[in-house]
């Protein structure tokens, strides 16, 4: 980044403090004394997640800073100058994606969940002692005087009072005695800490001293009632109780927004640690909004190691988690949360269950040495490897209506798989190359024989040396290559009864290296439900398949056991959507936050080129003693 100019860092000759306090405060004296400029800086406002979070929003401002009525700010400037088409255009665009994000400043708190009123007015308390109530020309009186006229000027609707998230977080006092607020029937105070945008959004008018509050629910379109001078107060655009700056004259909705979210701060993009338009950030934090908000507040966990219950923090913030041991913990009502096909037992009363598995793009690394998921499926219906009956990710098949943005990011994603080279477990590596003068090549990928894709999604009785029996008495000419399940070879899953007998039954077994690397020396893959097979689609190989796994039944494979219940046509985009975009929840390796899979396809092929994830100590020696044991009977060449 650039260090002088408008960057976000000062130039060498300035002195620097944060807004009126302390530092911002000596910043100013300083460079009075010195003849020298000084540069304010506070945070944005589309600052993070969590308050506790590094702010992703800076601003940075050498005339005051903008919750200072008293004095001139570089955004006061910004605001009263005019627009350019595009600029305005811009700025419009702006308040249409900042709604659909239903962003706010914080947004870690999930939306107020309870009844509202039909009619009522949003009057919004702050933090007492906030250096903007000071500088916004406001007192603790001017909060007695807003509520009285909210209740005076509006005697039809209740009064919402929303308390600061702040007096729940940090046990910070606001300016009313709640206790005797609630006496007032037609008074309601919002005691939780909850995201304002369904609150701003039922409003008919939002009051307001000098809180933020008011700028957004501006961006609402609502009307808005000011006790103080904030930043947005003044422009004709509010409904001010104090006199109006001189200096502050009408403008519109576009030329505010447009200074106060795309001119006057800087943004920075944590997955690229670089500096970004104020867009990115609006959609990175929307897609957390997005994703935090999917699930009630609190929700229960059964069933999950300790390793992996970290993962199920991560996977799942947003909500409140309870680990249980005992099933029986389970509150009639609840949601809880299980690995895969777990069926709980001794449950009291209606639960609703989310199944939970990994994603098909999950790490660089095999997720039996304990190397971190990337991406996880969580399924309400069933899960993706039960044929037995449907899943979320066979009715988003069912369902789906491919619009050109998101056949747009299908296409990308599926183009970049192929050329990074990128699935599920990354493990890079073989060098093997098809063999000259042989006709078909065909290759089998084993799988982990009592796996739940195979119990709950192939004919009974299905195992790999049965597979490649059936296989061969097919293509009794072909050339062979089987590749066993890499947690068999590793020895962290158990091999098949019959692995012994594969050498009589193919040409060639490959133990080493990642099957991606395959798939341009072979013809086609024949598989019972291993993910290979959807791979294998992606790069345009041929894939019949001998069970039903997710990706089969929708006229891209050649199905032995065809599925009546599955019966729409997909495209190959189209199957990518669904189960690359739609379907899974990423989490970045960077950030611990939610991400695209488009991100996740970036920090693989990166983590990769650094070595696949690295195992505890212990479990590497006990790999390769397992490993050893586990295909000690095997040859690698025909």
């Amino acid at each position: 980044m650039n260090r002088s100019g408008d960057s976000l860092y000062p130039a060498e000759s300035e002195l620097a403090g944060w807004g009126r306090k302390k530092s911002g405060r000596r910043a100013i004296k300083v460079a009075g004394e010195r003849c020298e400029d000084f540069c304010l800086y506070e945070d944005g406002f589309l600052r993070s997640i969590d308050r506790e979070d590094v702010a992703l929003s800076i601003v940075r401002d050498k005339l005051g800073i903008y919750y200072d009525a008293t004095t001139s700010s570089q955004l006061e400037r910004m605001i009263f100058q005019t627009l350019e088409v595009d600029e305005r255009e811009r700025a419009e665009k702006l308040i249409d994606q900042w709604r659909g994000c239903r962003l706010s400043k914080y947004n870690s708190a999930q939306e107020y969940s309870c009844s509202l009123p039909e009619r009522y007015v949003l009057v919004v308390d702050q933090v007492a002692g906030d250096l903007s109530i000071e500088y916004g020309l406001a007192n603790p009186s001017s909060f007695e005087n807003m509520l009285s006229s909210a209740l005076s000027e509006n005697p039809e609707c209740m009064i919402l009072l929303k308390v600061h998230p702040d007096f729940f977080t940090r046990n910070k006092g606001g300016h009313f005695d709640f206790q005797t607020l609630e006496k007032n029937k037609r008074i309601k105070v919002i005691a939780e800490n909850c995201h304002p945008v369904r609150l701003i959004q039922k409003a008919e008018t939002v009051y307001c001293v000098t809180s933020q509050v008011g700028f957004e629910a501006l961006i609402w379109g609502k009307q808005v009632r000011c006790f103080g001078m904030p930043f947005y107060a003044g422009w004709g655009l509010t409904k001010d109780e104090l006199p109006l700056p001189d200096r502050r004259k009408s403008v519109a909705l576009e030329q505010l927004v447009h200074a106060a979210l795309i001119k006057y701060p800087r943004y920075f993009d944590p997955e690229q640690n670089e500096e970004c338009a104020a867009e990115k950030i609006i959609e990175y934090i929307g897609l957390q909004r997005q994703m935090r908000s999917r699930f009630p507040g609190t929700l229960y966990v059964y069933g999950f190691s300790q390793w992996k219950q970290p993962f199920v923090e991560l996977f799942f913030q947003g909500s409140e988690l309870f680990f249980l041991k005992n099933l029986e913990e389970v509150p009639s009502g609840a949601t809880l949360i299980v690995w895969g096909s777990t069926e709980p037992k001794d449950i009291k009363g209606p639960v609703e269950i989310l199944r939970v598995e990994d994603g098909f793009l999950r790490s660089s690394g095999l997720g039996g040495d304990l190397i971190r998921p990337m991406s996880w499926v969580v399924d309400d219906l069933g899960m993706y490897y039960d044929a037995s009956r449907p899943s979320r990710l066979e009715q988003i098949f069912q369902t789906l209506e491919l619009n050109p943005e998101l056949e747009k990011r299908a296409v990308a994603l599926r183009t970049s798989l192929v050329e990074t080279g990128i699935g599920k477990y990354n493990l890079g590596g073989s060098g093997w190359v098809r063999p000259e003068g042989k006709g078909l090549v065909i290759l089998v990928p084993g799988q982990v024989e009592n796996d739940a894709s195979i119990r709950y999604g192939a004919p009974k009785d299905s195992s790999n040396s049965e597979l490649l029996r059936t296989v061969r008495e097919m293509y009794p000419d072909a050339y062979l290559v089987y590749k066993p399940h890499p947690d068999v070879v590793a020895g962290l899953r158990r091999k098949g009864s019959t692995e012994i007998e594969m050498e009589q039954w193919c040409d060639e077994i490959i133990l080493s290296g990642d099957v991606l690397s395959l798939f341009s020396q072979v013809d086609t893959v024949h598989t019972l439900t291993s993910l290979t097979g959807f791979e294998a689609l992606l790069r345009g190989v041929p894939v019949t398949c001998h069970g039903n796994p997710f990706y089969a039944g929708w006229g891209l494979t050649t199905d032995l056991h065809p599925m009546k219940r599955r019966t729409r046509k997909l495209s190959l985009d189209e199957l990518v959507a669904g189960a690359l975009i739609l379907y899974p929840t990423y989490i970045s390796r960077i950030t611990d936050r939610f991400t695209t899979p488009e991100q996740v396809v970036n920090e693989l092929q990166a983590w990769r080129e650094s070595g696949p994830g690295r195992m505890p100590i212990w479990r590497r020696g006990l790999r390769q003693v397992l490993r050893i044991w586990a295909f000690s009977g095997l040859r690698r060449n025909a």
